[in-house]
């Protein structure tokens, strides 16, 4: 079996002395959406950190396209096709939406136009509140800034942690119809998520932790379908 385009393979690891993640994998396809849910304190966040190469591995490996990225700085990820939201503090507040777009970009030497143009294309109010300052945005809003200046590099695999945190439903579920709209293009999508039932929904591939380890892994669908997980992680 081929292996996938990224993993974060047998991850161990934490921030000092204490690890947080035990022999933890996570991976995902070109064009798939990958979704982490578990309980509060299971170590999603930590995962994908890892794979960003924001804390020291004691143990496993992170493979890109079958290079070995463990020991590079999550700088050096990012110029090899990784995007990474946080979830908090996720945009420049002072600048105008397209200043901050603009700043996604600064890693690119050539034309970004085209890439603009396509972000004001997935989120069409962002065009409109261009000269806007982001600091003046809705949380939906701010956080389709920060989606689409991660998008500016041009990713290969684009990782949201916590996208939907503190907005409405109505804007959670617009904010994965666009997610799935970003995955059609061919861009693998890595998501943690508290609102596990709606992302597990949309999700290629669903990985369940507990206390920095792998509880279940499967499609989104086979997991919903699951009655421990849904009795476990699901609230029945």
């Amino acid at each position: 079996m081929a292996e996938p385009f990224l993993i974060g393979e047998n991850m161990t690891g934490g921030y000092g002395p204490v690890d947080i993640l035990h022999n933890c994998t996570i991976a995902v396809n070109p064009g798939e959406i990958a979704v982490i849910v578990g309980p509060n304190g299971a170590g999603k966040s930590t995962a994908m950190k890892a794979v960003f190469g924001m804390l020291n591995l004691r143990g496993g490996q992170v493979r890109l396209a079958g290079e070995d990225i463990t020991k590079l700085s999550p700088q050096a990820r990012v110029r090899k096709g990784m995007g990474f939201v946080p979830q908090t503090q996720n945009i420049f507040t002072s600048m105008t939406v397209e200043e901050n777009l603009e700043m996604g970009a600064f890693i690119r030497t050539d034309e970004i136009k085209d890439t603009m143009a396509q972000v004001y294309d997935l989120f069409p109010i962002l065009k409109t509140k261009r000269y806007q300052s982001a600091g003046e945005l809705s949380g939906g809003q701010r956080q389709q800034v920060a989606v689409g200046r991660a998008l500016m590099t041009q990713p290969r695999v684009l990782m949201l942690d916590e996208p939907t945190a503190g907005v409405s439903p109505i804007v959670m579920d617009e904010l994965f119809d666009r997610i799935i709209e970003i995955a059609k293009t061919g861009i693998s999508i890595l998501m943690v998520e508290q609102n596990a039932r709606q992302a597990l929904d949309i999700a290629d591939k669903g990985y369940v932790l507990v206390q920095g380890a792998n509880r279940f892994t499967d499609t989104g669908q086979a997991l919903l379908a699951d009655p421990e997980v849904r009795r476990s992680f699901l609230g029945g």
